[in-house]
């Protein structure tokens, strides 16, 4: 009863932002087919990016754009400067950092594949995120590390891809 109620509210609450001009970004078409956001960003090849940061980055933009479906060929690349800084917070008398800040920043780049390279869009995207350092053990460290640029990549591949599917989208009227 409850979910139908919820499912009524938000069809109600929905109703007037279609009146105002408001459309999702990933709306199909009328005929049910992929929307102009989905078929152009099935199109873009992401190229690598270095460490195994950058590798879980571009496997997130890779399942964002394409999902499991990799057979558009591509009309872009994509390609991306990822890179992280840190900064102690947290610090005891001593000196002795218990948290440290990381700072994920990446720049972007789509290019289109026509003879000239013409530049189709850029931008840049950050995410935040703290380890804590002290008292734990450096295998336990090193797992909360992974875990936070897993984190990264996933935030950072979300910025990109809304980002993208928000340009094409315009770009289609």
């Amino acid at each position: 009863m409850r979910l139908a109620r919820r499912a009524c509210l938000l069809v109600l609450l929905a109703a007037p932002l279609e009146a105002c001009g408001f459309r999702p970004v990933y709306m199909p078409t009328a005929s049910g087919n992929q929307g102009p956001a989905e078929r152009e960003l099935a199109a873009i090849h992401v190229n690598l990016i270095p460490e195994r940061s950058g590798q879980l980055l571009r496997q997130a933009l890779q399942q964002d754009m394409h999902g499991t479906d990799e057979s558009v060929p591509p009309r872009y690349d994509l390609s991306v400067a990822y890179w992280f800084t840190t900064e102690a917070i947290a610090i005891l008398p001593n000196t002795t950092a218990t948290r440290v800040r990381f700072i994920a920043h990446a720049n972007w780049t789509l290019l289109a594949r026509d003879p000239a390279h013409t530049k189709v869009a850029e931008g840049a995207a950050r995410a935040f995120g703290g380890v804590d350092v002290i008292d734990t053990q450096y295998f336990a460290a090193d797992l909360q590390s992974e875990q936070q640029f897993a984190t990264f990549a996933r935030q950072i591949a979300d910025q990109i891809t809304l980002r993208l599917a928000t340009i094409f989208r315009e770009r289609a009227g």
